[in-house]
């Protein structure tokens, strides 16, 4: 017994100091001003977007039992992912012990404490976080918010103006409105192949929960851009620069609550610049399964799984769950090739409210053969709270928020000296297509990384199989239709444009493809509508003006060889209309007119040319001989 003794006194005296410890008083100053500064001042903060300051003791104290009630819940602060499942920079998460700190300062009277122990208050970024941006990029008019009515999903076009192709190292999202901007984030649409939505409803942006964005065989960089609040703008990791070029659109996707009364909604970007063109290229994958989404009314604990075994090695940078309002859990995990499990991240509550991007504190090593595996849970009783549906509905997967999805993003940064992100998403769409044959998208994105590598053949053959999935898929068929053509299958090709414009009449691209392509085949005439609709559509479009410009020119030289004089002045008239500084349509438009007797407007065109061009040697003579002519007119 003497042996055991001394412990247990130890062990005694080590809970009885823990519990004069426990006792100590818990003052603002001294114990809760840090844990306020650093977890809730970033929002609640005056023109940030908590409902209240928290930047002094009486604000706090006012809030005091608030505070305790949604720490306790861990609805405050907003932090999702489980403790243990993944190291994520930036963690919002209160530990137990600073939750039982508040808690205690209440139950103890919420004592102000010793001015000297009160930390400084925290000085914030006034405007743009990082300095003025190289760029910024606004909206031409403002969108009005509606006072009631539910959650709204907007999306606004921002355009890219500048000649150069620039390199972002940092973006900065600015919601305009913080009070009602839930989270945003911001998506590259390099062929603007969402522009033609923007405004359709005599409202800037156009609307939508979750957007598919037409993009290049395969985006040069996958960047996770988002906004939410308190978010702390950073610059992007050393070499992993985003390029943005001329023609490139960025569609700002954004998730708004209504206040009770109008609110006017102006984002803007602020975009900063670097020299040094990325060296590192990251690699978004998306872990789904959608096709299983058939979630029965009642279901409590409705499951949908994914995975996905990695052909080389990667460092997991970031990962981004996302479900919609049904969502109840989200599990992703790595199994390395030696059997060993790696926790990526975990949610037990899930809450489409609070979504974010989570960037990890160091980059997680995959080698080659780690599998990748996700599993969803979904709550579609009517004691999940956030169920749009009373009584509960079948729900199946879908864009609207009363649909549901199940997603899982990673972004992978592939090792090694040769870019291995083709090899990462060949083997993804495989994969998906030994799932599900039907799978559009699969066919559609194995389709463009076969034709990257110079394999049109089989491109082709996957491109069909997307068609034969969704037979009026505009995209699909204009994406068909132009490897066609580039395998000189021009009938089928013209036939393939043909319907993508009978699925969607405004589609740009098709125009442009079919217009290419009846041009290549001395079709003008047929060509110059498909041109026109294409500078309709897009005003700016330099390649395309361009293009209508040498096809006018083309025509009109045909129409006036062949005497019909008439029409060709029309088609150099729009030639003048679309390219006005060009001394050489002002002088054939001349020419054209005084051949049918239009002296006067002749005489001003040739004068317009020589404003424009002194030296043009065409206006000088043509213009000599109308005068001549006007001299000797009765």
């Amino acid at each position: 017994m003497s042996g055991i003794e001394p412990k247990m006194l130890s062990v005694t005296a080590f809970i009885l100091a823990a519990q004069a410890l426990f006792a100590q008083p818990v003052t603002f100053n001294k114990h809760l001003a840090p844990i306020v500064f650093n977890y809730c001042a970033p929002c609640h903060r005056p023109g940030e977007s908590g409902p209240f300051s928290l930047l002094s003791y009486d604000d706090v104290k006012k809030h005091a039992r608030q505070i305790v009630a949604v720490t306790k819940s861990r609805y405050m602060p907003p932090w999702l992912p489980e403790a243990g499942f993944g190291k994520f920079a930036d963690e919002r998460r209160l530990s137990d012990d600073q939750i039982r700190l508040i808690e205690r300062w209440v139950e103890q009277g919420e004592a102000q404490g010793q001015a000297a122990d009160l930390p400084p208050i925290p000085k914030f970024a006034q405007g743009w976080q990082l300095g003025e941006p190289d760029l910024v990029l606004r909206l031409p008019k403002p969108y009005t918010l509606a006072a009631g009515g539910s959650d709204v999903y907007r999306n606004f076009v921002f355009s890219f103006p500048l000649e150069d192709t620039r390199y972002v190292r940092a973006l900065e999202i600015r919601p305009g409105n913080k009070r009602v901007v839930h989270h945003a984030n911001l998506l590259i649409d390099r062929n603007r192949s969402s522009r033609w939505k923007d405004g359709r409803d005599g409202h800037p942006g156009f609307p939508g929960m979750d957007l598919k964005i037409e993009a290049n065989v395969q985006d040069p960089e996958s960047h996770l851009l988002f906004w939410k609040p308190g978010s702390v703008i950073g610059e992007e990791p050393d070499g992993m620069a985003w390029t943005i070029e001329r023609g490139t659109d960025l569609i700002l996707n954004m998730h708004l609550q209504p206040s009770g009364k109008p609110e006017i909604i102006e984002p803007s970007l602020g975009l900063y610049f670097t020299k040094d063109p990325p060296r590192l290229r990251p690699l978004l994958v998306q872990l789904e399964n959608d096709r299983a989404l058939d979630i029965p009314p009642g279901a409590v604990n409705f499951s949908v799984t994914d995975d996905f075994t990695l052909p080389v090695d990667v460092d997991l940078l970031a990962v981004y769950p996302h479900a919609h309002y049904l969502g109840k859990q989200v599990e992703a995990v790595a199994t390395l090739p030696d059997g060993t499990q790696t926790p990526l991240i975990r949610i037990r509550r899930w809450d489409l409210n609070w979504q974010a991007v989570y960037r990890y504190e160091k980059p997680v090593f995959l080698p080659t053969g780690t599998m990748i595996a996700m599993r969803w849970l979904y709550d579609n009783s009517s004691g999940n709270a956030a169920n749009p549906n009373h009584p509960p509905q079948r729900v199946a997967a879908g864009d609207r928020s009363t649909d549901e999805m199940g997603h899982v993003w990673l972004q992978l940064l592939p090792r090694g000296p040769v870019d291995q992100r083709m090899t990462i998403q060949e083997a993804l769409m495989r994969k998906r297509i030994r799932r599900d044959a039907d799978d559009f998208t699969a066919h559609f994105n194995l389709g463009g990384v076969l034709a990257e590598q110079g394999n049109p053949g089989a491109a082709i053959r996957e491109f069909q199989e997307a068609v034969r999935v969704r037979p009026r898929d505009e995209v699909a068929l204009n994406t068909l239709g132009a490897v066609l053509q580039l395998q000189q299958r021009a009938d089928e090709a013209e036939a393939l444009y043909r319907r993508a414009l009978e699925a969607r009449p405004d589609y740009q691209d098709a125009h442009y493809n079919l217009a290419d392509l009846l041009l290549s085949r001395d079709r003008v005439e047929e060509a110059i509508p498909h041109l026109r609709e294409v500078v309709r559509l897009q005003p700016d479009d330099a390649k395309a003006r361009t293009t209508l410009a040498e096809a006018l020119d083309t025509r009109a030289h045909q129409l006036g060889r062949n005497g019909n004089l008439k029409e060709a002045a029309a088609a150099f008239r729009e030639l003048v209309a679309l390219k006005p500084g060009d001394t050489d349509a002002q002088t054939n438009l001349g020419v054209a007119l005084a051949r049918q007797g239009q002296l006067d407007e002749a005489k001003m065109l040739f004068e317009r040319a020589l404003l424009l061009d002194p030296r043009n040697a065409a206006a000088r003579q043509n213009l000599d001989r109308v005068n001549a002519l006007l001299a000797n007119r009765p």
